[in-house]
């Protein structure tokens, strides 16, 4: 599930203007993200979990999780202004 939600905060200066606006705003995507990953595959290069000579890859990249399958979540923070 992906959903995405905004939060912003609306400050009329009304020195400038009737009409003039300064809004800040918080723009997330992605809120409930959970990780949900990608088993290892070709391309990664930590398919392999033993070298050749048998001896195990566990403590290097061998057979590590290193992609998702879903974005990652993202926030991003903006000042709007309107007049």
């Amino acid at each position: 599930m992906n959903i995405a939600s905004s939060v912003f905060k609306n400050n009329p200066v009304k020195r400038i203007s009737e009409n003039f606006n300064v809004q800040f705003r918080m723009e997330m995507f992605n809120v409930l993200n959970h990780a949900n990953f990608a088993p290892p595959g070709p391309g990664d290069a930590n398919t392999d979990l033993f070298k050749s000579s048998g001896e195990s890859l566990a403590g290097t990249t061998g057979g590590a999780l290193v992609k998702t399958t879903v974005p990652e979540r993202q926030i991003q923070f903006a000042v709007k202004v309107i007049f």
